[in-house]
């Protein structure tokens, strides 16, 4: 797990306050761990090309030539000339020891991109645009300092200072962004972070079901009750990876006769052993308000998917203790505004995920929400968690149903909203990268097989 930060010039300013460090060292250490990583990953004599702007990003890609000069053919380009008083100083220390300047975007083995880093937050002008979709067209590595320009640069690695950046993880970026690596900037990254309420989740943070006690029996690891509507195979494929994953008994309550696999029980009402409910997935107009009260009449925990998140009731639902939410965009655009917290669009949204993740928790701080996307934000009144390991390969209906249901079977095991959300999405994700056939022929199903092999 590791630290995800708004903003790092806080960050820096601390270094300098407190540890006695410069801008200069700073930058320096910047670009010796870009210079090592190339070093360690490329023959020498490979041809770099170094595209740099004006400000302090184009400084570290000045001072990256400087070192790479010698063992490498490097050449610097100019998207704008430098103005920061840092790049006027990178550019006179490079071109002292005989570092080339470019006036031609060149072909190239390994193309570096400093021309803007994490302080640039206006819009390029036609000029830059097109620049950079040549640079996106080269056939070179193309490597990032700090962060892809404005985040239309393809990198296929991004080299970011000092610690990683939420905005990396919204799922636009993950188009841009490749590999990451932080590079270290003179400290120790622990003591250069400080605190922070958001984190980036490893697959190795997975935790799963661990049934330790010998003597026991089903009802021992709890019943889940999912609720079963219009489209009933959304249900059944929860009840199904519920099941795999853990869950004693799985109950499919509705209010029509359909036909079920065995391993899974139906009723027309929940049962009283429930330990706790899943609600939404297929749901459709099935269940009239009366029967929708009856379902909701108790105090279990809860994981809320899909349908729901359109119907005025959910306003009602989020009072609950112990609930997760799960929602995708055009979901959790709804939500707020039936919440009246925003009546946005799904591309505002997706610009700016953490924003209404954020408002949404301050106003449901008890409510664990699961925002879908490429990159999954599972967020509980101040902290916040990102699962960046999902792949398109969960692009594709049912997907988010068998999600419901590994939640939901831990939280029929007695695990916290947070920590069932957090686990069943980690589960979620490793399960699709067990899969070994093309992306676009994953199903639900192939996902339901491999839980057993978490």
């Amino acid at each position: 797990m590791q630290k995800l930060f708004d903003e790092v010039a806080s960050l820096d300013d601390r270094c300098y306050k407190e540890f006695y460090l410069s801008e200069d060292i700073l930058m320096e250490h910047a670009a010796e761990g870009m210079a090592e990583y190339i070093r360690n990953n490329f023959k020498k004599k490979s041809k770099v090309t170094i595209v740099c702007g004006r400000g302090d990003n184009g400084a570290d890609g000045l001072a990256l030539g400087r070192l790479l000069h010698g063992d490498f053919d490097v050449s610097l380009f100019y998207a704008k000339p430098p103005k920061s008083k840092m790049a006027l100083l990178q550019k006179q220390r490079s071109l002292s020891i005989g570092v080339k300047e470019s006036t031609k975007l060149l072909e190239c083995d390994i193309l570096v991109d400093a021309i803007v880093g994490t302080g640039f937050s206006g819009e390029f002008d036609k000029e830059m645009l097109t620049l950079i979709e040549q640079m996106n067209s080269l056939r070179a590595f193309k490597i990032a300092c700090d962060v892809p320009s404005g985040y239309l640069f393809r990198a296929d690695l991004t080299l970011t200072m000092g610690a990683l950046k939420k905005k990396m993880f919204l799922d636009e970026s993950k188009e841009c962004v490749g590999e990451i690596k932080v590079i270290n900037l003179g400290v120790c990254r622990d003591i250069y972070e400080g605190k922070s309420n958001c984190y980036l989740l490893d697959l190795e943070d997975l935790k799963l079901p661990n049934r330790t006690k010998k003597s026991s029996h089903k009802g021992s690891y709890g019943h889940l009750a999912v609720a079963s509507g219009e489209k009933s195979g959304a249900s059944i494929m929860s009840a199904l990876s519920a099941l795999r994953f853990g869950s004693g008994l799985v109950t499919l309550v509705g209010f029509e006769n359909i036909s079920t696999p065995h391993s899974i029980m139906y009723s027309h009402e929940v049962p009283k052993t429930t330990t706790a409910l899943a609600l939404g997935m297929g749901l459709g107009v099935e269940f009239s308000n009366i029967e929708l009260d009856k379902f909701l009449n108790n105090t279990h925990s809860m994981v809320v998917d899909a349908d729901m998140f359109y119907m005025p009731i959910i306003i009602e639902i989020l009072g609950r203790e112990n609930l997760v939410i799960t929602p995708h965009p055009k979901e959790f655009v709804s939500l707020l505004k039936l919440t009246n917290l925003a009546d946005i669009s799904v591309n505002e949204l997706q610009k700016e995920r953490f924003k209404y993740a954020e408002m949404f928790c301050r106003a449901y701080p008890k409510v664990t929400l699961l925002l879908k996307g490429a990159n999954v934000i599972i967020a509980q009144d101040k902290t916040f968690y990102v699962n960046p390991h999902g792949t398109q390969a969960l692009a594709k209906g049912g997907s988010g149903d068998v999600l419901s249901g590994l939640i939901g079977a831990l939280l029929a095991q007695g695990y916290a909203p947070i920590d069932a959300a957090i686990n069943g999405s980690l589960a979620h994700a490793k399960l699709a990268l067990l899969y070994n056939g093309a992306d676009f022929s994953l199903t639900p199903d192939d996902l339901i097989g491999a839980i057993g092999k978490l």
